[in-house]
This record gives C-alpha cells, sequence and structure tokens, in this order.
C-alpha cells in the first residue's frame, strides 16, 4: 500500500474551479435522502472500489449520469472519505478538492451556521461513552 501524497498548489487550485465541486457546495445539506436516488444503487458495490492498479472508468462513468452527484461529493469532502469513487471523483481528485472545500465551507459563514459540525462530530456526540 502506498501512501497518498498532499495534493500541490496548482491542483488544489484548479480543484477549486472544478465545476463538480461547485455543484457540491452548492448541493450539500439540501437532501439526506440523496442515496436512495442514486444511479449505484443498482449496480455492485465493488465497481466503486477498483483496486489501486485498477481504473475507475466505469465508476466515474455511471455517476456523470446521476442526479445526485453533488450531495454524494459533498457528503464524501464532509466525512473526509478517502477511498472509492464518490460523486465522480477518484481519491486523488478528491484529496485536492477537500483543501479547497474546507477553504471554500470556511469562507462561507451562513453555510457553516447552516451545516453544524461535520458529519463524523455530530455522530461522536450521538454515540454513548463507554466506561
Amino acid at each position: 500500500m502506498t501512501r497518498a501524497r498532499m495534493p500541490r498548489p496548482h491542483e488544489v487550485a484548479a480543484a477549486q474551479q472544478d465545476p463538480r465541486l461547485q455543484r457540491a457546495v452548492r448541493e450539500r445539506q439540501t437532501d439526506d435522502a440523496w442515496r436512495t436516488r442514486g444511479a449505484c444503487q443498482s449496480v455492485d458495490p465493488e465497481t466503486f472500489f477498483p483496486a489501486p492498479n485498477e481504473p475507475a472508468d466505469a465508476a466515474v462513468a455511471l455517476c456523470r449520469t446521476c442526479s445526485v452527484q453533488g450531495a454524494c461529493l459533498a457528503w464524501a469532502l464532509e466525512v473526509g472519505d478517502c477511498h472509492g469513487v464518490w460523486g465522480g471523483t477518484t481519491p486523488r481528485e478528491r484529496r485536492a478538492m477537500l483543501l479547497a472545500w474546507r477553504g471554500q465551507v470556511e469562507r462561507d459563514p451562513d453555510a457553516v451556521d447552516e451545516a453544524g459540525p461535520p458529519v463524523r462530530d455530530r455522530l461522536l456526540t450521538l454515540m454513548p461513552l463507554s466506561r
């Protein structure tokens, strides 16, 4: 297993202009039931988690036809999921997008108030502490 490298500044700059990221920012937190309408519901989940040496072209192509692509990508960026194809992006693309995402979400005060804490933080508050 190889260690993922940090995105370079030009990759982050390109991610900021990526229409998929812009759509994710617009569609985040707008629909909690997006998973039930995903085009991926009728496909083997293994399609979206190819081996490191296999291309993810089939999954990315399917995601391009999906109506909930923005919400899917927003969820992956919100929770920091770095495996598989989410919202039509590969893990490498999302690493650069994640830096751009954090910058855009933090700059948008309405989005921060509206969204609340990240999903993983909300889940931690719901889990009882074991003693």
